[in-house]
């Protein structure tokens, strides 16, 4: 046509087309652009309007890249709604009407375009034609739906107020079922008329979302046969698959008497129903199902009735509150059904069978070949002492289907056999519940086990450990670790990184330290990351025939240091009198019991408990002060019977530690043991009594100090052990402590040596009193005499008489620095009766205000 009128420009032809004939019938030419023209633009991707210009302009259609072989093919569909200023009346009369536009807010968003001339605050001319805007909305897909349901959503976002508009009508047609089926003909409009015009027959989605928040709104489904086709949601040639169809506005019905309407519960797909028009339902009974967030849900009838309506169909996509069906109410009996069968409780499912099988893996009597193997070594397996240190029944296992990080080098089966729980059983308990409350009696209980690639840390077991460690710290659980094992483990193929120097295990368990009691157990080998972690515990309890090493043989070879047999690596008869063991058991079964005691000390008093007969104190300590005495005796006789607990018995034995009750309350004692130099503080003994009132402190145990110190020990030999350095953590110590302090003279108490055995002075501990035993002075009397009286007794020049004069000043600084003159000068509390020692004990412990602690009081405890 064009051709043949030697058209030049751009021109608009019409046509009306006829699918179902394949034909087509010429309506016009127009020599411009037509209001249509953006729906051209929008599935060519072209600028139309500029092209009119450069062609009349005099440019070419080659020369603007528009011949026909340059046009591109149409790709998607585009919609357009003409916005006028009129309203359509029920017979179908347009009625254009005018005025100021009040507000005027034009819909935006991906797809969406408006053209329009409008903005708030203008008047409309009469003179000119009512289109207000233009809404273009566009959908890449070859769906139409979706580029409907996109222009309904812009013109229900299209605000406008002041003039009467269209958009009732142009929302109406847009939500029609025929029109979104392409239904349309010539006489469309008018067989419509009446829904069309209708403002009620569509729902304004501004409405919709004041009630339904639109993260609720579904939009869409993806095909479920591609697992990539959520990748390619929104990509040309992707796999989406639109249901936009599906997407019903929220219809609710108008539901007449002796009807009742059964509504969606919730916004989702329709599944399938259950029933059809004409069956019997009851109440209770599932009439269908629909998804929701990947989850079916049953839709159950509130009434018994007949169904007279089905208002959807599978796969529509409803919104909460729309009407599903109708059921006419009538009295209908209940039917039996599979859903009244009564459950066998005793019915293991597949699906619960596969778990327990797993988790039943890991049990004892499940592995009786490793089982018999470590019974072999003469050990206990690692759920035997769990089994024994929680009270029955208590432990509740964290973990226990886990296994190696090895699947790339072994096979599933051979994993859940020889490595569950990837060497590591743990997870929560109660402890001597049967003395303390559940608020105390809880605790962290951890086991590495030997069985499982000899107890060695794997990725798997140090994930587990840095989520117990991270539960114990976040609900203060004592922890209890049983650390046997190897080390690092370097077969582990399931990892990413190099080294593993990431790790967060031992930063997490050293911050236990000062927040709640860690207690490490140890027995057989104890290498490497094993054994640091038992080094951070506040107290290592360990078996005599373990061996604990920072490395093991084959470290150590590896190091070029020699080749050594595991049994020759940190051995009890060097790890107990260096220190590095708290407490030596016989075995396993000791030291749970071990375990248990210890921690008992830091859950709280006791009810129950025996009183030693305290006049036997009276003959504690002999009369001849040059006699020897046995401390341990004392601290027996101060205690409750049975509750003593003698920390580091080995080590550093001038210095006794223990925990010990009284009247069933928990107390720490340090004491002076006269056995070893005569009471005197060494380097170690500084160390050992420092970190044990620490320990004390750290959980609010009141110390008991019981004295009998020469002094701190002096002489060349003793300062090549850094001595004023160790000495003098026991005052820097002792000055910074909150929890009380009590301090009983049992001997002597000389100079800086009883000074630090009280805090730095006799005025800081809660009480400081002596029995008559008590010798005082600022040093010792002895050397005290040499350098007070030196120019009297070299004045006396026969050797004789100077010794003679030397004993009796000796003496007489004896006899001033007894018990009773240094009680006369208040330089301590009193001088008391030993068999009053309990009182004064028990009494001052009734006199604390009650402590109640939450987090950590001091930052750590020293591990040494």
């Amino acid at each position: 046509l064009a051709k043949k009128l030697k058209y030049e420009g751009l021109a608009t032809i019409e046509f009306l087309a006829n699918v179902e004939k394949n034909d087509f019938r010429f309506i016009e030419c127009n020599p411009r652009l037509q209001v249509e023209h953006t729906v051209t633009e929008s599935v060519l991707s072209m600028d139309i309007v500029k092209a009119q210009i450069q062609v009349a302009s005099g440019k070419t259609l080659k020369q603007i890249k528009l011949e026909q072989k340059n046009v591109p093919e149409p790709k998607g569909y585009a919609i357009q709604s003409r916005v006028n200023m009129e309203t359509i009346d029920s017979k179908g009369n347009a009625n254009p009407g005018g005025g100021t536009f009040e507000k005027f807010d034009l819909p935006s968003g991906p797809g969406v375009r408006a053209d329009s001339y409008g903005y708030a605050g203008y008047e409309t001319n009469p003179l000119f034609d009512s289109l207000i805007a233009k809404i273009i909305t566009y959908s890449s897909e070859d769906n139409l739906k979706q580029a409907i349901k996109r222009n309904y959503r812009s013109l229900c976002e299209f605000k406008i107020v002041g003039v009467p508009t269209n958009l009732d009508l142009l929302k109406n047609i847009l939500v029609n079922q025929d029109f979104k089926n392409n239904k349309v003909h010539t006489n469309f409009f008018e067989n419509n008329l009446e829904p069309l015009t209708d403002l009620k027959t569509h729902v304004d989605l501004s409405d919709i979302n004041r009630s339904i928040p639109k993260d609720n709104l579904k939009r869409g489904k993806i095909e479920n046969l591609d697992p990539l086709a959520v990748l390619d949601h929104g990509k040309s040639g992707g796999a989406f698959v639109d249901q936009s169809e599906n997407i019903l506005d929220l219809q609710q019905q108008d539901i007449k008497e002796g009807y009742e309407s059964v509504n969606a519960p919730m916004q989702g797909m329709i599944v399938k129903f259950d029933v059809k028009v004409g069956d019997s339902v009851w109440e209770g009974k599932t009439l269908g199902i629909m998804e929701a967030m990947k989850m079916e849900h049953e839709i159950s009838s509130k009434v018994s009735g007949v169904v007279e309506e089905i208002s959807v169909t599978s796969l529509d996509t409803v919104f909460e509150g729309h009407s599903l069906m109708v059921i006419r109410l009538a009295d209908v009996e209940k039917q039996s059904s599979n859903e009244d069968e009564e459950v066998d409780l005793d019915w293991i499912r597949p699906d619960l069978r596969e778990a327990l099988d797993r988790k039943e893996a890991s049990h004892d009597v499940n592995r009786p070949e490793a089982v018999k193997k470590r019974y072999g070594t003469g050990h206990r397996t690692a759920r035997e002492n769990i089994e024994h240190l929680c009270d029955e029944g208590s432990f509740l296992e964290y973990g226990s289907v886990v296994m190696a990080a090895q699947r790339r080098r072994r096979s599933e089966e051979d994993l859940i056999k020889n490595t569950t729980g990837d060497g590591m059983v743990c997870g929560l308990g109660h402890v001597n519940g049967d003395l303390f409350p559940e608020s105390a009696s809880r605790v962290m209980a951890m086991s590495y086990d030997y069985m499982v690639l000899a107890g060695t840390q794997g990725k798997m077991n140090h994930q587990k450990k840095d989520r117990m460690f991270e539960i114990a710290e976040q609900n203060e659980l004592p922890t209890i670790l049983f650390a046997e094992g190897g080390g690092g483990r370097p077969g582990d193929t399931d990892t990413s990184g190099v080294a593993g120097l990431d790790c967060l295990a031992f930063t997490y368990f050293a911050q236990l330290s000062g927040l709640v009691p860690v207690i490490g157990i140890t027995t057989g080998r104890c290498f490497a990351g094993n054994a640091v972690l038992l080094g951070c515990c506040d107290v290592i309890i360990a078996t005599e025939d373990s061996n604990i090493g920072v490395g093991g043989p084959a470290m150590i070879e590896g190091g070029g240091l020699g080749v050594f047999t595991p049994d020759e690596v940190g051995p009890m008869d060097v790890q107990v009198p260096n220190g590095v063991v708290d407490i030596s058991v016989k075995n396993e079964e000791e030291a749970v019991e071990v375990a248990k005691k210890y921690l008992s000390y830091f859950q709280g008093p006791i009810k129950e408990w025996k009183e030693p007969d305290a006049r036997k104190l009276r003959f504690a300590v002999p009369e001849n002060r040059l006699r020897y005495y046995d401390m341990r005796d004392i601290i027996e006789g101060i205690a409750d019977i049975d509750s003593v607990l003698e920390i580091r018995k080995d080590w550093a034995p001038g210095i006794i530690t223990s925990f010990v009750r009284i009247e069933g309350k928990p107390v720490g004692i340090v004491a002076n043991n006269p056995g070893h130099l005569s009471g005197a503080i060494d380097s170690p003994g500084a160390d050992k009594g420092s970190r044990f009132i620490q320990l004390c402190d750290a959980f609010d145990i009141p110390i008991l100090s019981l004295i009998d110190c020469p002094g701190i020990m002096v002489g060349p030999e003793s300062e090549k052990t850094a001595l004023i350095r160790h000495a003098a953590r026991m005052f820097v110590v002792g000055a910074n402590i909150e929890t009380p302090m009590m301090s009983v003279v049992i001997r002597k108490a000389y100079g800086l040596g009883a000074q630090a055995m009280a805090g730095g002075s006799f005025k800081i501990p809660l009480f400081t009193v002596t029995w008559p035993t008590g010798e005082f002075g600022g040093m010792g009397l002895e050397g005290a005499v040499k350098l007070g009286y030196r120019k009297e007794l070299e004045a006396i020049k026969d050797p004789k008489k100077r010794i003679e004069a030397y004993e009796k000043m000796v003496a007489d600084s004896y006899h001033r620095g007894r018990a009773v003159n240094m009680a006369s000068h208040f330089e301590l509390d009193d001088v008391i009766d030993p068999a009053e020692t309990r009182n004064w004990i028990s009494s001052a412990l009734k006199s604390l205000p009650p402590k109640s602690r939450s987090g950590k009081k001091r930052p750590n405890i020293d591990t040494w």
